[in-house]
């Protein structure tokens, strides 16, 4: 345990020192985003972009997260057990890219719908049976959505073959 603390603070205190864009803390057997991370990171929030918090233990993520780094750009979060998103995350205006895959999601986040800026979501090997296909038609800058690995429907895996190729869209039917 003590070890993977100073992984945490190690990486934390490179990205402030080098005014770094990235925080990467995957594989840091984090269960949650600490909150001794956010004081730290207070003052040079606004300049992190990417955000790697894969192949943890997270059950979630909670609105501070959100609220907090509001210029993220890339948010990778997959290989976590998060069921849910706050509903702040729509609020991420500037985020491009957002890798929920191998998660525990049954419910898609619709949030994600109203991040005009979006344009790949990655939501591969989770429970998610509904997809809001015309919330997702909308969206101005998608071009891709993976939905790998989850248990659609028939009726709805039809719909989305049919659907109009403004983007790209996997499903385990694809070739």
């Amino acid at each position: 345990m003590a070890e993977a603390v100073a992984n945490v603070a190690r990486r934390v205190n490179a990205t402030v020192e080098e005014e770094k864009d990235t925080l990467d803390l995957s594989n840091c057997k984090l269960i949650s985003f600490p909150d001794g991370v956010f004081r730290v990171l207070n003052s040079v929030a606004e300049k992190i972009h990417i955000i790697t918090l894969a192949d943890n233990e997270m059950k979630g993520v909670t609105s501070k997260f959100f609220k907090t780094f509001t210029q993220l750009r890339e948010l990778d979060l997959h290989g976590n057990v998060i069921t849910k998103l706050p509903d702040v995350v729509g609020d991420l205006q500037h985020l491009t890219s957002i890798n929920l895959a191998n998660n525990k999601l049954s419910v898609f986040p619709e949030r994600l719908t109203d991040i005009q800026s979006l344009e790949r979501i990655n939501l591969e090997g989770n429970d998610i049976t509904e997809v809001p296909m015309e919330k997702l038609q909308a969206m101005p800058a998608l071009k891709c959505i993976n939905l790998k690995s989850n248990p659609l429907d028939n009726n709805l895996l039809t719909a989305i073959q049919q659907f109009p190729q403004t983007f790209e869209i996997q499903t385990t039917t694809d070739n």
